[in-house]
């Protein structure tokens, strides 16, 4: 800095009042101050670097990002609920099991008229088709001798290949949309008809592993092949322009961790519209993973461990536990997707601390079983902003410039 330049002049009684002014002439650029000292054109320049950025830079430290707002999500969005004789059956065997399934989401693009930003989706891999096309639970009601419910599947959808979307097989198999693909379908028109919407997460959960029932059909395993396969039926559906991918945010850093603590997610006026895929398990990351360092070429972000190349989304589920926990991630840069509830425990008490705590935590996707007017029937709960929005800014990552105005969606 030169030595005469304005931040250097005495801020005393000697420096009040002092009047700059910049001065010009064809071949020379002075400041002459109130005691008539003149600064040469290095030091003018030295003062508007200060004071002047670049219309690029101004923009960029105007944006909100991606990770500096808050939006709620439904909790298994495709789940239509047990079938009224199918209820009867399982509370009868499993009363307590029967507990938490009594609950049921309208359409997905109904959710998303309503405000839902964040999806869930469980899948089943298929690949020959018709691996759930006859589930136990309708052979066991009729065995039981209770009334038929409605069809399941009368289009046959379940059994041509690809993946499936339910709960639980044999025993929570209805959905309000099937194939994944046709899931995606619904949503994807639902972008189409609202351009400029914020950006919608889906969260991806991979369903295999033993059954817990004997009756149950074993899931195929979720192999790096088998995720290929649900990153091409993703693909199949949503243009390249409609998804942010791993690659996307990663850009020209090394690993996806470092560039989402460093550069930040991208902006939310650039988001719009779009979509952002997350995968649901942990323990799925290192299948989807393999031969994808820190995500390369892959759809959906995994649920890493802070500190893993691929870290940029973590789940803390229960915001309780350690209330400290979800506000550190935020404010380093993770994405942080976190439940209000669960197993319909809260929403049968009308307990609200944990979706309080959830609220307040920062976490950027806060789900639910009850999101706006899908209230619980028991006690009325539900969860929606006390602003009364479908999202607001972030109160633990909230850039200055942050205001419900910025983050509202076209009429």
């Amino acid at each position: 800095m030169c030595g005469a330049c304005p931040a250097d002049l005495p801020s005393g009684a000697n420096g009040r009042g002092k009047v700059y002014s910049l001065l010009g002439a064809p071949n020379k650029l002075a400041l002459r101050t109130g005691d008539n000292m003149r600064l040469d054109f290095t030091c003018v320049i030295a003062v508007l670097a200060v004071v002047v950025s670049t219309p690029a830079e101004a923009q960029k430290q105007d944006q909100i990002r991606l990770n500096q707002i808050q939006l709620i999500g439904s909790h298994n969005s495709y789940h239509a609920g047990l079938a009224p004789s199918e209820a009867v059956l399982l509370r009868k065997s499993d009363p307590k099991t029967a507990d938490t399934l009594d609950y049921r989401h309208p359409a997905l693009d109904v959710q998303l008229a309503n405000g839902v930003r964040q999806l869930e989706l469980d899948i089943f891999a298929d690949s020959k088709g018709g691996r759930y096309a006859n589930p136990a639970g309708l052979r066991m009601v009729s065995q039981a001798g209770l009334p038929a419910d409605a069809p399941y599947d009368p289009e046959g959808l379940l059994k041509k290949p690809g993946f499936k979307v339910m709960h639980m097989q044999d025993i929570d198999y209805r959905s309000n949309c099937q194939p994944f693909t046709g899931c995606l379908g619904v949503i994807l028109g639902w972008s189409k008809a609202h351009p400029g919407h914020l950006p919608i997460f889906i969260l991806v959960e991979s369903k295999e592993g033993e059954p817990e029932r004997d009756f149950q059909v074993v899931p195929e395993a979720f192999t790096p092949a088998v995720f290929d396969a649900v990153d091409q039926e993703i693909r199949s559906v949503f243009p390249r322009s409609k998804i942010i991918t791993p690659d996307d945010v990663r850009g020209q850093h090394a690993t996806l961790e470092e560039a989402v603590l460093t550069s930040g997610w991208p902006s939310l006026e650039s988001a719009r519209g779009k979509f952002v895929f997350l995968l649901d398990q942990r323990k799925a990351g290192p299948a989807y993973l393999q031969g994808h360092p820190s995500l390369k070429g892959r759809v959906i972000f995994t649920n890493a461990e802070p500190g893993s190349p691929d870290a940029a989304f973590v789940e803390v589920n229960d915001p309780l536990k350690d209330p400290a926990l979800i506000p550190s991630l935020v404010r380093k840069g993770y994405l942080v997707r976190t439940r209000t509830d669960a197993e319909l425990e809260q929403a049968r008490a009308g307990d609200v601390k944990q979706r309080d705590a959830a609220l307040s935590s920062g976490a950027q996707i806060l789900s639910t079983d009850f999101p706006f007017q899908e209230r619980a029937t028991w006690t009325g709960y539900a969860v929606s902003f006390p602003e009364g929005t479908i999202a607001r800014c972030n109160a633990v990552a909230k850039p200055s410039n942050c205001t419900a105005q910025r983050l509202e969606e076209p009429k």
